[in-house]
């Protein structure tokens, strides 16, 4: 059976991927083409914008700039409820089949670019539905495994927690999670820092829902060739940091203007609310020296609750504070933009790449990736964005010809070619694998652990590393000399008691 079309938009904060998903779906339903599909409907694909209400600090567009097209799975999650990837994309794909049903084209836009990436590639999210049961028949590995257990593991395995506190807040509890892992599942162990309680715990409960280990799952995935959900068109906008940085410091001074602090108090209650569970509880008095609020679950991830902390408690809101608050969560914006570059060119494109030279002359089975430059606003957009978007999209649905992606701006050129990387699972997993630095580790139970590869390097040269080093020389030259001499010490008086035995003198 043909595969339906899905388009994709995604790309970093602030660049317009909304703007631009409304002017296709409108053009979309302004005309029916050749291609006999009518109109389109928006998914979002914003890990932060499925909560309700919220709307600043999610940056979620107004419904006065939706013009009418609808945009599902928007708002309809309560702030303090989770909700993960694996629940989107079932969510999405049920949207996705709706918007067929109704000979619409499904449009997907956000910055999560995983979920984007997951929805389009299926069969590499552990576990899938297939791999979970209600009765789990335990595998033999993971038998053998867990029979080799000392008896606080295993007692922690049969009473896994549903929420593990933060390891700054609970490091014994997070240490303890992650030696269970490492003694069940060693490579999937090594993927994670011990203080990443979350992905510690998710791969735990993986385990005990499946009856096997992720990393054998892991490695069955890697034995099939990955294929496209859908007939995918991917759009990634993107625009010059030095340009794009300065649009996303303007756009949080609007945030504040809009009522970002409102929304952050919100939260707040929201967060002490002995009804909301799924996030430890965070005093709001000025004199609290221990916010327990868990910053890397839920809508609590979003940028601005974590960098206006400190200055909302305080009960002496100083002009200072409030400048230093905002100039964290600029910073923290630009990290995020960063950070969501560095995705879409090692993880999404290699996969994308990967994928078409595995389709061979099956069309269907491509994944085309455009690149659109957003460096510029005004009737550059329209050029640049609006414009090539639109034809694209034309030509992508009516199955005729398309573009070479690089052709299409410097820019394309420049952020489409990427050198070869990773995407069979396995391989993804062992190239990110951590080691213990025992030169910095000064608390077994809270080593510090180190990517291999570039970050081991860098930590190598690191200040502390070295000096740490230099340390740990000094004392085992002055322990190898105490030895030296304890047995320089032994020997002189073995010579002397031999000269004794015999009765004469040494000299």
């Amino acid at each position: 059976m043909a595969l339906h079309p899905l388009i994709t938009i995604c790309g970093t904060t602030g660049v317009g991927k909304s703007k631009l998903a409304i002017e296709l779906a409108l053009k979309l339903s302004s005309c029916s083409g050749s291609h006999g599909w009518q109109g389109a409907r928006i998914i979002n694909a914003d890990s932060m914008q499925v909560y309700a209400g919220m709307d600043v600090i999610t940056n979620k567009v107004p419904e006065t700039q939706m013009q009418g097209v609808d945009h599902l799975l928007m708002g309809f999650k309560k702030p303090g409820e989770q909700y993960f990837v694996g629940q989107w994309v079932l969510d999405a794909i049920k949207a996705i089949d709706e918007t067929h049903s109704k000979n619409q084209i499904p449009i997907v836009v956000g910055g999560t670019s995983y979920w984007i990436q997951h929805l389009i590639f299926p069969d590499r999210l552990v576990p899938s539905e297939s791999y979970v049961t209600l009765s789990p028949v335990l595998a033999d590995s993971l038998r053998k495994s867990l029979s080799a257990l000392p008896p606080h593991l295993l007692d922690l395995y049969n009473a896994l927690p549903d929420y593990a506190e933060p390891a700054s807040i609970n490091p014994e509890a997070a240490f303890q999670l992650h030696a269970l892992l490492s003694a069940l599942d060693p490579p999937v162990a090594a993927r994670w820092h011990w203080k990443d309680t979350r992905k510690v715990l998710r791969s735990l409960h993986i385990m005990k829902d499946s009856g096997r280990k992720p990393s054998e799952i892991i490695s069955e995935q890697s034995q099939s060739l990955v294929k496209p959900r859908y007939r995918t068109l991917c759009f990634w906008l993107y625009a010059r940091p030095s340009v794009l940085y300065q649009r996303l410091d303007v756009r949080v001074d609007e945030m504040i203007e809009q009522g970002l602090l409102n929304e952050i108090l919100a939260l707040r209650e929201i967060a002490s609310s002995q009804n909301c569970r799924s996030v430890q509880i965070e005093s709001l008095s000025s004199d609290s020296e221990n916010p327990r609020t868990d910053y890397t679950m839920g809508i609590y991830q979003s940028i601005g609750y974590k960098e206006f902390r400190d200055y909302l408690a305080s009960s002496q809101r100083s002009d200072k504070a409030f400048s230093d608050a905002v100039e964290s969560m600029k910073l923290s914006t630009r990290q995020y933009a960063k950070r969501q570059v560095s995705w879409l060119r090692n993880k999404l494109l290699p996969v994308v790449y990967a994928t078409n030279a595995n389709s061979g002359q099956d069309v269907e089975l491509t994944t085309p990736a455009y690149l659109l430059d957003a460096t510029e606003l005004g009737d550059k957009w329209n050029t640049n964005v609006r414009d090539l978007g639109q034809q694209i999209t034309e030509a992508f649905l009516t199955q005729q010809d398309l573009p070479d992606p690089k052709s299409l701006s410097v820019c394309a050129q420049e952020m489409l070619t990427v050198n070869d990387k990773p995407t069979d699972p396995i391989a993804v997993l062992n190239a990110r694998r951590r080691m213990v630095c025992s030169v910095c580790t000064t608390d077994g139970e809270q080593p510090v652990m180190i990517e291999e590869g570039k970050e081991w390097e860098l930590h190598q040269k690191s200040r502390t590393h070295r000096k740490l080093v230099k340390r740990a020389n000094r004392l085992n030259s002055g322990q190898q000399r105490h030895a030296a001499a304890i047995r320089t010490e032994g020997q002189r008086t073995d010579d002397e008691t031999s000269w004794q035995d015999l009765n004469l003198s040494p000299s």
